[in-house]
């Protein structure tokens, strides 16, 4: 990006020619960006066995442990749960390997179980996955849920007296709970009271879901929209200090997210700010009453985009995308999902309370994610690193975070309240310093 352009204090007015000469200056900018991040794609792609040598494992053995996973499950324990899961008489398999994104089921438990069954090719079957994060556990049941199996999986994280335990252990307690058929009661109980406790712990300092606007504190954000879960295993640890109470999540939760392909991300984000400035010079200014707001976002797309430190900017860069294109549709559509930018579009908005906590929000989520938290799941959410700790990048306070303030479009305060104007304001770069 050309340093005039990121300077320059440009009227709001859409001119075709000034979209153009923005269009061009990305262009000269995104050759270099597109080239060194091809590398480091390449590197991540095809990691991990792949599914034909896993269904080919289960045909003789119902439990399957990528060597990375060893350390975990070591050969005693593995035989310790091919002994239990005989003894239940059910078709449970076990496949604990390493899933990021970008690999063959690209990072996600639900795609690995799918494929599985249909190289497996078996009418009845029970598949017990690690989650994207490696230590949680997913459950998926064929050709119905008879043995509670998906429950049953996620009420291990939730079991305090799996608090401390490897994953060996949160294994055979799924086992344990699926064979017994009850996975949904203790679930349920399980969640009721995490619940319980955290809502009945005293809170201070500010609100979680505080507005920001013209205060800057517009969700502290979750100091902390905390446990962006409601309903997966993320037990939440309550840290004291003398000023406040914060939440955190174990760095266990988020391992897979620091493996992240921000090379592919920043790709994707290049690519699609093109799109835009493109739609931009081919709009018909007439017709197009939101142009300008389009031209605002493509420019705070680019700021962004020449900027970009990590993840969470370049998911922002997609934000602010995603705003421009809206700005030139007819009909508006919502912002990128709350929980992840990266699973693109929201279909609904829909008010989330986290569990433990009283307040609520209106977020925009994705299909996926609204199935999540209508099923009590935990919706994937992108990660973040701050200050040492591994958390959901709404629980960096607001006034370090512009993404955290405005949850990527979903917490604006009004259709005069964009993420461009907030970019031009400046408060992506005061979060920064």
């Amino acid at each position: 990006m050309s340093s005039d352009r990121l300077t320059s204090d440009r009227p709001t007015g859409a001119s075709r020619g000034l979209a153009a000469g923005m269009l061009a200056a990305l262009l000269l900018a995104c050759t270099a960006l597109l080239g060194t991040g091809a590398p480091a794609r390449a590197e991540t792609a095809g990691t991990g066995p792949s599914a034909t040598t896993i269904a080919e494992a289960l045909a003789t053995d119902p439990v399957y442990v990528d060597p990375s996973y060893e350390a975990a499950v070591n050969p005693s324990q593995q035989q310790a749960l091919v002994d239990q899961i005989e003894a239940t008489g059910l078709p449970i398999n076990v496949v604990l390997v390493p899933l990021k994104k970008g690999d063959a089921f690209d990072g996600d438990p639900r795609a690995l179980a799918a494929v599985l069954k249909e190289r497996l090719d078996r009418q009845q079957l029970i598949l017990i996955t690690n989650d994207a994060y490696g230590k949680w556990l997913t459950g998926t049941e064929w050709p119905t849920d008879a043995h509670q199996t998906r429950d049953a999986a996620s009420a291990v994280g939730f079991l305090k007296e799996l608090d401390d335990a490897g994953l060996a252990a949160r294994v055979g307690k799924a086992v344990e709970l699926i064979k017994a058929g009850n996975g949904t009661e203790v679930y349920k109980a399980e969640t009721a009271r995490i619940d319980k406790e955290y809502s009945a712990r005293p809170r201070a300092g500010e609100n979680a879901f505080g507005s920001s606007g013209g205060s800057g504190t517009l969700l502290a954000l979750a100091a902390v929209l905390v446990l962006a879960v409601v309903g997966a295993a993320f037990l939440v640890r309550r840290r004291r200090s003398p000023r406040h109470t914060a939440f955190t999540f174990p760095d266990a939760v988020f391992a897979a997210e620091e493996a992240a392909d921000e090379a592919g991300l920043r790709r994707r984000a290049v690519a699609e700010l093109l799109a835009l400035g493109e739609a931009v010079e081919h709009a018909d200014g007439a017709a197009t009453p939101g142009l300008s707001r389009a031209l605002d976002a493509y420019d705070a797309a680019g700021r962004v985009l020449d900027a970009a430190r990590g993840l969470p900017d370049l998911a922002g860069v997609l934000a602010l995308v995603a705003e421009g294109r809206s700005a030139l549709d007819p009909a508006p559509g919502l912002p990128l999902c709350f929980f992840d930018p990266r699973h693109g579009t929201a279909v609904r908005r829909t008010t989330w309370r986290p569990l433990g906590r009283r307040e609520r929000a209106d977020v925009a989520v994705c299909e996926d994610c609204g199935q999540d938290l209508r099923t009590r799941r935990a919706p994937q959410v992108l990660a973040v690193r701050d200050q040492g700790r591994t958390v959901p990048y709404f629980e960096v306070p607001a006034e370090r975070s512009l993404w955290a303030a405005t949850g990527y479009g979903s917490l604006l305060s009004s259709t005069d309240d964009t993420l461009a104007a907030r970019v031009g304001a400046g408060e992506f770069s005061r979060a920064r310093q």
